[in-house]
């Protein structure tokens, strides 16, 4: 990938950062007339000679978007003064259609670009919402033509794929008429290496909570007689999914706080089959109260309307949500990745635009979930892709929409979560005892342990999953984090500066501590067949932390918006709970569980365990994250206190 990114300048009262793309070598031809210019950033990083498969034939079509500029600092200084509370602006948040007016592209801009597509023979070119880009369809052999490149299939691997596609890319970076170079961050749509969904779940279907093989809650079931570790024998068997009157209690939601005329946005690849009938279903079961039509709606961006690839992640997104908010209304924004002409990044990122961009008058939803990342590993996608994402994110924040993004399932950073205007979230293993009290919380970072083939002993195999988080190395840090954040934490090697560090907070995540979720998984002779599904992950996390903010954003005059200025005034205080770590002195109950192979499936007979919060650097797992008192590189500020999270978040509105 040619070029970099570097640390821009943060000022003290502001949360004013760039991403910063220094270009690389030109290409060796000489450039037509008129001159081209290759847009930084934009070679997918995956991308190499090596793994090239063929060409894409040129008489296939796609539908690419060329993303445009908008006056990203401006726009920072302003979403900053929105989202900071005490400040005179703070709460006053733009209209899609205002911040258009003021900081979006210009319409000169988006139709110097629509001209030129349709002048290289692009059809359907349209401008997205806001003039965020412009959208076109042609065959491969005029966008090749048009962007100075050439699509090839590559080979997938453990870190990429384009799942039932054949994965592509552009062979390097895309070129644009000089002209219009300034206008351009970036172009979507060339490749269609496929977004992770952000959770985990037990290979085989949860057993019912009369199995001996889970837990109803923590602590409920033993495993006895087998190897010691921790010097005990005996060690709890996981649960098969906490319920949503276990998760309420947990984070202190009730009937009083729940929801009522707030709106959750899930962001989703596609949308799956009977949501709607599920959550009634799941409602039932879990005591909640019923959902209505009125609360419940699905926008599909494209075709692909029963594209259900993430039914499981969609699933949990919606009766988590709804678990800890049952009175708030659920929108399901799908992107169109059933399509192989509009795959990718490109389509789930145009849902989170839809949202922001809304009707022109409002946005469609000021709280919104992504349980997704860009697939990749740590931030090494495309620092054009990284740019529209940031775009996109600050004018949430100046609108007064809180975007919350889950970290990832296993150690380390990844985008879009490190950018400094969206709100991450981790996950940990909370431990829930017969009455829902909670027995312990800490950073989700577990080690799995095989027993031996002669079955005397455990043997190390490998990382059972951990939450997301650390030191970006694409982001300064905001100011916000500046006093909270320890500078330890938040020091990259080498000269680079102060980063951004996440996550900012945290619900549970852990599988061994996960969630029971109603999945639909057939039907027989028209009647949808249901079973029940251990899951985790902070795809968990992160709906259920937009559900305790839907709560606290009930009969307020307005949202809390980029809540992460406020979050970290409530730093330190009974607002949040703060997540402790496994000591030795930790009881060994809570530091291994036991999980049976026909919950987890893993490859020994005689099942495994899982070490909670495995920070000794001896272990496989460790991660160089932490969890410690205080702000954590696990779980952040920790997670949220109940009632006192509401009041104390509806006091800094005042």
């Amino acid at each position: 990938m040619s070029g970099s990114i570097r640390f821009a300048a943060v000022a003290a009262a502001a949360i004013t950062l760039s991403c910063v793309v220094i270009g690389g070598a030109a290409g060796a031809a000489a450039a037509p007339a008129p001159a081209y210019t290759p847009v930084p950033g934009s070679a997918a990083p995956f991308a190499r000679p090596a793994a090239v498969t063929g060409s894409v034939p040129g008489a296939t079509r796609l539908t690419v978007q060329v993303w445009l500029k908008p006056d990203i600092a401006a726009a920072e200084t302003f979403a900053t003064a929105v989202s900071t509370p005490g400040g005179a602006r703070y709460g006053h948040y733009l209209s899609p259609a205002a911040y258009t007016a003021a900081f979006g592209p210009s319409a000169a801009a988006a139709g110097a670009v629509a001209s030129w597509l349709r002048a290289e023979g692009f059809t359907g070119v349209t401008d997205g919402p806001g003039r965020a880009y412009v959208r076109a369809t042609a065959p491969v052999s005029v966008i090749d033509a048009a962007f100075r490149t050439s699509l090839k299939y590559y080979r997938p691997s453990a870190g990429v794929s384009a799942g039932r596609y054949a994965l592509r890319a552009n062979s390097g970076r895309v070129s644009v008429p000089s002209s219009l170079r300034a206008s351009v961050i970036g172009v979507t749509g060339l490749d269609n290496a496929t977004p992770a969904p952000r959770k985990v779940s037990a290979p085989s279907r949860t057993p019912s909570v009369s199995s001996t093989a889970c837990s109803k809650y923590y602590g409920q079931r033993w495993a006895t007689g087998w190897p010691a570790m921790f010097g005990v024998t005996a060690f709890p068997i996981a649960v098969c999914g906490y319920h949503a009157s276990q998760l309420r209690a947990a984070y202190g939601a009730n009937g009083a706080n729940s929801g009522k005329s707030q709106t959750i946005a899930m962001v989703e690849i596609g949308l799956a089959r009977g949501m709607y009938d599920t959550l009634k279903t799941y409602a039932s079961d879990m005591k909640l109260p019923a959902p209505s039509k009125t609360r419940y709606r699905e926008i599909s961006l494209g075709k692909g309307r029963m594209c259900d690839t993430w039914a499981d992640e969609e699933t949990l997104d919606v009766e988590a949500s709804y678990a800890i908010a049952p009175s708030a209304h659920q929108l399901v924004v799908g992107g169109d990745s059933c399509d192989n002409g509009d795959a990718g990044l490109q389509s789930i990122v145009d849902a989170d635009v839809a949202i922001v961009n809304g009707s022109g008058s409002r946005p469609l939803a000021t709280i919104v979930s992504n349980s997704w990342d860009n697939g990749l590993s740590g931030e090494t996608q495309a620092t054009s892709l990284t740019s529209i994402e940031h775009a996109f994110l600050v004018q949430a924040a100046a609108e007064g929409v809180g975007m919350y993004y889950s970290t990832g399932d296993s150690s380390g950073v990844e985008t879009p979560s490190s950018d400094p205007y969206a709100i991450a979230v981790g996950g940990t293993s909370l431990g829930l005892g017969k009455a829902n009290n909670r027995l312990f919380e800490t950073g989700w970072s577990t080690d799995r342990y095989l027993l031996s083939e002669n079955g005397k002993s455990w043997q190390e195999d490998s990382e059972d999953g951990a939450a997301g988080g650390g030191f970006s190395l694409l982001w300064a840090q905001p100011s916000y984090q500046a006093g909270v954040v320890p500078a330890a934490l938040a020091t990259p090697p080498g000269d680079r500066g102060i980063a951004r560090v996440i996550p900012d907070i945290s619900a549970d995540g852990d599988l061994m501590t996960g969630i029971a979720v109603l999945d639909r998984v057939s039907s027989v002779n028209g009647k949808p067949v249901y079973e029940w599904t251990l899951i985790g992950g902070t795809s968990l996390a992160a709906p259920l932390v937009a559900g305790m903010v839907a709560d606290a954003q009930q009969g307020q005059d307005t949202s809390f918006g980029f809540i992460n200025p406020a979050l970290y005034r409530l730093a330190g205080t009974a607002a949040l709970h703060d997540t402790l770590p496994v000591t030795s002195a930790t009881p060994a109950a809570y530091r291994a569980v036991w999980c049976a192979t026909d919950v987890c499936d893993y490859a020994s007979a005689g099942g495994a365990i899982a070490t909670i919060d495995a920070e000794n650097t001896s272990m496989l797992a460790y991660t160089g994250q932490v969890t410690r008192k205080g702000y954590d590189t696990m779980t952040g500020l920790g997670t949220p206190n109940g009632q006192t999270f509401i009041k104390a978040l509806r006091a800094l509105l005042k």
